[in-house]
């Protein structure tokens, strides 16, 4: 797994309904999906694959219920970042200021992970999954289906992206004026920009993370998410390169963007 140290690897739907959340992100995305039996555990319930052109580009589970309805956790996306030590990054994470949701747990056959959040609230994943035998290669920028981008929704994003800075780190590369919405900041994390961390509208209750997948097209692709069920919360816009994206919820309510080539 070298060169992985610090960057976004994975992504997981937690979702109330993966039946439905399946077809939909079918439909609009064109993936494929595969059922995974959990080693050691032939009775939970299987991990469902997103596949792009025959490689896995994220996964699916059930967001219980009760837990759901007990922390107000709606459904959600949420993205795994690389470390080379679950334990020592959790620790180091809490220390900074951040929270840890769940302890570093071993997930047979899979890895080593935990679930933490940022010092302003915006959860994600580290964790040092095992190797496969065969590394398939990566994916080219802009793959079909492949996520394209990784954006942060702060409280306040200069005070937080210093956390990521320590932890993971990323850059600052260039910035660009939102004029009344404030500095838009892109990062690296030893590469291309990868990302974009900005001061989130009032409107949004706390801060995310928002993961952009790659379509061919951005007009069609509205078109088939709205028509799916999604809901188009904004967009289509035209954004510094030329690319154009969209934001939306898929119809479980889980927060996604689509982003497509000029």
């Amino acid at each position: 797994m070298a060169g992985l140290d610090g960057k976004f690897f994975w992504y997981t739907l937690m979702t109330s309904d993966t039946a439905a959340a399946g077809e939909f992100y079918k439909t609009v995305i064109g993936w494929t999906t595969q059922a995974i039996s959990r080693e050691g555990q032939p009775d939970a319930e299987p991990y469902m694959l997103f596949e792009a052109a025959g490689a896995g580009v994220a996964g699916m589970l059930t967001l219980d219920a009760e837990e759901a309805q007990r922390l107000a956790i709606p459904p959600h996306w949420i993205g795994y970042v690389y470390v080379d030590s679950v334990d020592d990054a959790a620790a180091a994470i809490a220390a900074a200021g951040g929270a840890i949701h769940h302890p570093p747990e071993n997930i047979p056959g899979i890895g080593r992970f935990a679930a933490v959040a940022d010092p302003q609230g915006a959860a994600f994943i580290v964790g040092k999954p095992i190797p496969p035998e065969q590394a398939r290669p990566e994916a080219a920028p802009g793959a079909a289906g492949h996520v394209g981008w990784h954006e942060l929704h702060a409280d306040d994003w200069q005070a937080v992206f210093s956390f990521y800075e320590k932890q993971f780190g990323w850059s600052k590369t260039e910035s660009h004026d939102m004029g009344p919405m404030g500095v838009y900041q892109l990062f690296a994390s030893g590469g291309p920009d990868v990302g974009g961390v900005f001061n989130k509208p009032p409107q949004e209750p706390s801060p995310y993370w928002l993961y952009y997948f790659n379509v061919d097209d951005i007009k069609a692709a509205i078109g088939r998410a709205t028509g799916a069920g999604g809901t188009l919360l904004n967009g289509p816009h035209q954004v510094p390169g030329g690319q154009w994206i969209a934001t939306f919820t898929d119809p479980q309510g889980a927060a996604f963007a689509l982003v497509a080539p000029k």
